[in-house]
C-alpha cells in the first residue's frame, strides 16, 4: 500500500507587472497621467515621503510631465513632504536632500513642479505635547501624534490651494496590497470614482484622489525604480540601499524573477514611535551599519519612553485592544493622578490617569539635550548639525509649564545649561515670576516632601500674582478656587475615596419629576 506524503505547497509568486512589459506598463501610465493633468485647471498635489511608493508615483508623473510641449504645463504640481520633526534622521536627510534637488531640477527641465516641507505648527509638535503638556507617549487608544504632526499640516496646505482655486487632485502612492485595511478603504472609495483611479477624498471637500500604483505589489515597485531612471537626479539605488539597512536581515535583493524575496517591507517612521513594539528599522540600521551607531542615544530614549512602569488591570480603559490584563503598563506611576484639569475621573473604581509629572517631563527634556549634545559631538560630520528639538519648541515648553502648569521655577534653563554646557538664549522671566528659584526651594522644603500641597501653594501664588496687577478682578476667587480644589487631597488614596464618596452620593440622590412628567402621568391615571 502506498501511503501519499503531503508536501508544503509553495505559493507561487506572481511576476512582476504580471510579466507585462515594464516600458507598456510605463508607457500608459504616463499616458493616463498626461490626460488627466491637460484635462482640466485644477491643480495637483503630490503626497511625497521619500519612500518607494511616492517616489515612484512622482516619477511617473514627472515622466508624463516631460512628455508634454512647454504651452500644455500649465497648471501648478505641488510636491508636498511632512516633516514631524521627530522622523528618522536619516530618513529625513535624505527626503530634504531630494526636495533641494527636485526643486533645481524642475527650474532646469522646465517643469512646474514645487517642492513643499510642511512641519507642524509648535504648539502642535511631538515635545512640545509630551514634555510641554506631559501628554503621554503615544498609545493606540490615545494616538494624539498622527493628526497634529502628519494630517494638520497636509491638510492645512490642501485647503489653502481648494480655497484659491477651487478644487485640487491629490496624487498619492496608494496601494492596495499594503494592507487588508488599505484595501477596504480603497474598495470602498472605489463605488463612488468619477474614472479610474480617481476617487472622491472622504476628508477634505472639493478633492478627488488618483492613485496610478494602486494595484502594483512591492515588487512591481522595485522592479520599477531600478529600471527607470530618477528624472530628477535623485539616484534610486541610494533609496534601496536605505531600506536594505532598515531590514533586520540586511537583504534587499533586486528583484529578477519569480523566486527572488522581495524588498520592501521596511517601515520607516518617527523615530519616538511608541505605537509599535519596538523599532526594526532604526534598530536595523544601527545592526547593519558601524556608521550608524550614532542613532543608539535615540533607541535608548525611545525605548525608555516605552519601558513599563506597571501593569494594566482588567478593565483599564487605556489597555490596548486585543491585549489581556495584566499587561504591562509603561507610564502609569509617571502620570498624575489627575487629569489635565486637575480632577479625579473614575473608571471601574480606578482613576483614569493624567498628563506626565514633573519630574519625568523634566527628566525627558534632560535625556533629550544630552542625546542632542552628544550626538553633534561624536557623529559624522554629516549629521553633526542635528537638531533633536527646536528652539521654538524649547521657548514654548517653558511658557506652558510656567505660565500654564504653574511651575514658577524656570527649571528648563538650568536643564538647557546642564545637559548642554551652553547659557539657554531665551529672555529671563525675573518680572514675571513670584518667586525665584532658590525662594521655591525653601517653598518645597517647607512642605517636607508634600509635592500635591506644594504645588498647590505655587499655584496659588501664580494666580495672585497674575491678577495683583489687574484693575478689575474678575475670575479671581474662581481660580483660586480652582488652585485649592486640585491639591487639598492628603494623597492619590485620599484622593480616589472622595471621587468614590462623590459618585456615590451623585448616583444615589432621588431625582424627582418635573411637573409637566407629574401632569402626564395623572393623565395617564
Amino acid at each position: 500500500m502506498t501511503i501519499p506524503i503531503s508536501l508544503p505547497i509553495t505559493p507561487v509568486r506572481r511576476k512582476p507587472f504580471d510579466g507585462r512589459a515594464l516600458s507598456d506598463v510605463v508607457d500608459e501610465l504616463t499616458s493616463e497621467v498626461r490626460e488627466l493633468y491637460t484635462a482640466d485647471e485644477v491643480p495637483w498635489v503630490i503626497g511625497y515621503s521619500g519612500g518607494k511608493d511616492s517616489t515612484a508615483v512622482l516619477q511617473l508623473v514627472w515622466l508624463a510631465l516631460k512628455e508634454l510641449p512647454q504651452e500644455q504645463r500649465t497648471k501648478p504640481v505641488h510636491v508636498i513632504s511632512t516633516d514631524t520633526l521627530v522622523e528618522n534622521p536619516v530618513v529625513a536627510a535624505w527626503v530634504s536632500q531630494s526636495l533641494e534637488t527636485m526643486r533645481k531640477s524642475a527650474e532646469e527641465q522646465g517643469l512646474p513642479i514645487e517642492p513643499h516641507r510642511l512641519t507642524p505648527e509648535v504648539k502642535d509638535s511631538f515635545w512640545v505635547n509630551l514634555i510641554g503638556r506631559g501628554y503621554p507617549a503615544p498609545r493606540p487608544k490615545f494616538r494624539w501624534c498622527t493628526e497634529r504632526l502628519k494630517i494638520k499640516p497636509s491638510n492645512s496646505f490642501i485647503r489653502n490651494v481648494v480655497a484659491e482655486h477651487g478644487e485640487t487632485i491629490l496624487v498619492l502612492g496608494i496601494r492596495k496590497t499594503e494592507s487588508q485595511a488599505r484595501a477596504r478603504a480603497m474598495a470602498k472609495h472605489e463605488k463612488r470614482r468619477v474614472r479610474d483611479r480617481l476617487s472622491p477624498n472622504g476628508n477634505l471637500p472639493n478633492s478627488l484622489v488618483y492613485s496610478p500604483v494602486e494595484d502594483w505589489t512591492n515588487d512591481d515597485v522595485w522592479e520599477f525604480l531600478m529600471q527607470v531612471s530618477n528624472p530628477w537626479g535623485y539616484t534610486n539605488k541610494d533609496l534601496l540601499t536605505m531600506y536594505q539597512g532598515a531590514s533586520s536581515d540586511g537583504e534587499c535583493p533586486l528583484v529578477v524573477d519569480s523566486t527572488t524575496p522581495s524588498c520592501g517591507s521596511s517601515r520607516f517612521g518617527c523615530w519616538t514611535c511608541t505605537l509599535v513594539e519596538q523599532d526594526k528599522s532604526m534598530s536595523a540600521m544601527i545592526q547593519n551599519d558601524e556608521e550608524k551607531d550614532w542613532m543608539l542615544p535615540l533607541l535608548t530614549l525611545r525605548n525608555k519612553l516605552d519601558a513599563p512602569f506597571g501593569h494594566y488591570e482588567e478593565g483599564d480603559p487605556e489597555l490596548p485592544p486585543g491585549k489581556k490584563a495584566p499587561y504591562p503598563r509603561p507610564d502609569k506611576p509617571a502620570r498624575d493622578f489627575r487629569r489635565m484639569n486637575g480632577k479625579i475621573q473614575l473608571f471601574n473604581d480606578g482613576a483614569i490617569h493624567g498628563p506626565y509629572l514633573q519630574q519625568y517631563r523634566e527628566e525627558w527634556l534632560r535625556d533629550l539635550l544630552e542625546a542632542q549634545t552628544w550626538i553633534r559631538a561624536n557623529a559624522p560630520e554629516s549629521v553633526r548639525g542635528i537638531e533633536l528639538i527646536t528652539m521654538g519648541e524649547l521657548h514654548e515648553i517653558r511658557r506652558q509649564w510656567v505660565f500654564d502648569k504653574h511651575e514658577v521655577e524656570d527649571s528648563l534653563p538650568r536643564i538647557y545649561k546642564d545637559a548642554t554646557g551652553e547659557e539657554f538664549p531665551g529672555e529671563p522671566l525675573d518680572a514675571q515670576l513670584v518667586m525665584g528659584a532658590d525662594e521655591m526651594e525653601l517653598l518645597r522644603q517647607a512642605c517636607d516632601g508634600d509635592e500635591l500641597h506644594f504645588g498647590m501653594l505655587r499655584e496659588l501664588l501664580a494666580v495672585e500674582r497674575k491678577y495683583r496687577t489687574m484693575t478689575r478682578r474678575a475670575g479671581l476667587f474662581q481660580a483660586l478656587e480652582e488652585a485649592v480644589s486640585k491639591g487639598y487631597y492628603a494623597d492619590h488614596a485620599d484622593a480616589l475615596e472622595f471621587a468614590k464618596r462623590k459618585k456615590a452620593l451623585r448616583d444615589n440622590t432621588p431625582t424627582y419629576a418635573t411637573l409637566d412628567e407629574e401632569t402626564a402621568t395623572d393623565a395617564l391615571a
